[in-house]
């Protein structure tokens, strides 16, 4: 069995975890954000949190891919770049955004996301820098542009609804309002919907088990968080938009 097969069913195995994770987040919501709920331990900072927590995909990509033994081509560094520029915007620009220099998470949930973003980046990382083959032929390949044509407008929709999100709030202000303009005028979440298009895109554009599995596990996660927003929004504004859904315009 080649060392591309050995890889391969490990990733498989990690996609399975998934699927109790999905089902396990219908009746649990993490306890963040406007979700956050005492009885859960000891917590920390929330931006400290956001950005350790986050760069540890972007640190644990790069390290594999620049140590890793594959052949670097122009083809592969574009997709380091575009992971490296998602996880950019997510440890350091966003995370330091984040107006309510108060907020908590607790350590349970950090934990959580190191070992996840330490999974995932290491396997993704480890592909693309020591089994990834990418030459310049992935150029004129249909994947490609559609993978990133996906990938393009998810980040664009991702940082644009964070963007409006975070600009609810004056520096210091707390509390939560609902977001008017651009895709919430369809859904609650378009951030979420956002990442899930933009991982699903690298999935396309780089076709391996691995960058699958990420996709896969983007929806097992924020899918859930999404239909658990929405609710809370349907709850705490009695004139929330009843024709909103939660993740998908029109459909749910």
């Amino acid at each position: 069995m080649t060392l591309e097969n050995n890889f391969n069913q490990i990733v498989w195995i990690w996609i399975a975890f998934s699927i109790p994770v999905f089902i396990v987040l219908q009746f649990v919501v993490a306890p963040f954000g406007r979700h956050s709920a005492k009885g859960f331990g000891p917590a920390i900072n929330n931006k400290f949190a956001w950005v350790v927590m986050e760069s540890v995909s972007f640190v644990t990509v790069a390290y594999l891919f620049m140590t890793g033994s594959g052949t670097k081509t122009p083809a592969s560094w574009l997709i380091v770049f575009l992971w490296l520029g998602h996880y950019f915007n997510r440890s350091f620009v966003y995370a330091l955004r984040q107006k309510d220099s108060n907020k908590k998470m607790p350590v349970v949930i950090f934990l959580s996301a190191i070992v996840f973003n330490s999974i995932n980046g290491g396997l993704n990382g480890y592909y693309l820098g020591s089994l990834s083959s990418y030459t310049q032929t992935l150029f004129f390949q249909w994947n490609f542009w559609l993978g990133l044509a996906l990938f393009a407008f998810g980040m664009f929709t991702n940082i644009k609804a964070d963007n409006m999100l975070l600009n609810l709030r004056t520096q210091g202000e707390k509390g939560y309002k609902i977001p008017k303009g651009f895709l919430f005028k369809y859904v609650s979440c378009p951030n979420h919907l956002g990442e899930i298009v933009e991982w699903i895109g690298f999935a396309v554009l780089t076709w391996n088990w691995a960058s699958f599995s990420f996709a896969i596990w983007t929806f097992a996660n924020v899918a859930p968080r999404s239909i658990a927003h929405h609710k809370w929004y349907r709850k705490n504004f009695d004139d929330y938009p009843a024709n909103r859904k939660a993740l998908i315009p029109f459909v749910w």
